[in-house]
């Protein structure tokens, strides 16, 4: 399988779990669904942190090393052997997610958790910002 397609599929399996390969066939049931409790009350969700609000001109300045790979089309790696993804122009929250899950290392790739690791949050929120505004 293909990486984007890898990726895609974690996205739907995480994203829309109702809707994976596993999910149960809710006909396929002969028993009656029970009712739920009348003092049940959902759990509330505990807010996400805000995203810090990024500046594209200091982001224009930690960025050098993102483009000795992202900025030459074509470019593939050796090892493992894939298309390295152009990232100008991609939206912020996306940018944001993946280098800080990159970060995190729950988003796995040496090189780019080693790149993410030596940035904090802001640097993130300001890389982001900065590459955000290239047109595709």
């Amino acid at each position: 399988m293909t990486r984007p397609l890898l990726i895609a599929a974690s996205f739907v399996l995480v994203c829309f779990p109702a809707h994976s390969a596993f999910a149960q066939d809710p006909s396929a049931s002969t028993a009656p669904a029970a009712a739920p409790p009348a003092a049940a009350q959902p759990a509330a969700q505990p807010a996400a942190p805000a995203q810090p609000k990024g500046e594209a001109e200091r982001g224009k300045s930690l960025v050098y090393t993102c483009l000795g790979c992202h900025g030459i089309t074509g470019y593939r790696n050796a090892y493992p052997n894939y298309p390295v993804p152009l990232i100008a122009g991609q939206s912020p929250e996306y940018l944001f997610n993946a280098l800080n899950d990159y970060r995190k290392g729950t988003r796995k790739h040496p090189t780019m958790q080693a790149q993410a690791q030596s940035f904090s949050e802001q640097d993130i929120a300001d890389i982001a910002a900065y590459l955000s505004g290239f047109k595709p």
